[in-house]
């Protein structure tokens, strides 16, 4: 039987799709801080069969609404003394800044490393982000 202790404060990232919780981690730069890190892969789910879970113990002061753009089933959990004090279902940020990276070997970033890859939200329904320079689209899961 799988035993990770529940938290004092932090916060709970769930319903992360299988398989997707190192691309999450990496995201948010978890590896750079020092804060307990759980990771739950292929936990069983009621609603998605299969789910990855991430846990973080401690305050946090990240903003977390890019992880919409990567995964849009994911809820948040903020924990204080044991129990849940607050849900949150992500928005999908207006516009956002190396989360998502443009495939297009045309685009000037591709050309110019150093450039930031910034990607517009332009279908909210569909979940689809495009290049602010080339145009090339990103659609999320």
């Amino acid at each position: 039987m799988l035993n990770i202790s529940g938290l004092d404060q932090g916060i709970v990232i769930d319903h992360i799709q299988a398989g997707g919780a190192m691309k999450i981690y990496e995201y948010l730069n978890l590896e750079k801080m020092d804060c307990q890190v759980a990771i739950i892969k292929n936990a069983k789910s009621n609603k998605m069969g299969k789910k990855d879970i991430i846990k973080i113990e401690g305050p946090l002061d990240i903003d977390l609404n890019v992880l919409g753009v990567l995964d849009h089933n994911i809820t948040i959990n903020i924990i204080k003394n044991n129990k849940i004090v607050g849900k949150h279902t992500l928005e999908l940020p207006e516009t956002v800044t190396n989360i998502i990276k443009c495939k297009n070997p045309r685009c000037i970033t591709s050309i110019e490393q150093e450039l930031p890859h910034r990607f517009k939200l332009t279908d909210k329904k569909n979940r689809i982000y495009r290049c602010v320079y080339c145009e090339s689209k990103f659609k999320g899961n």
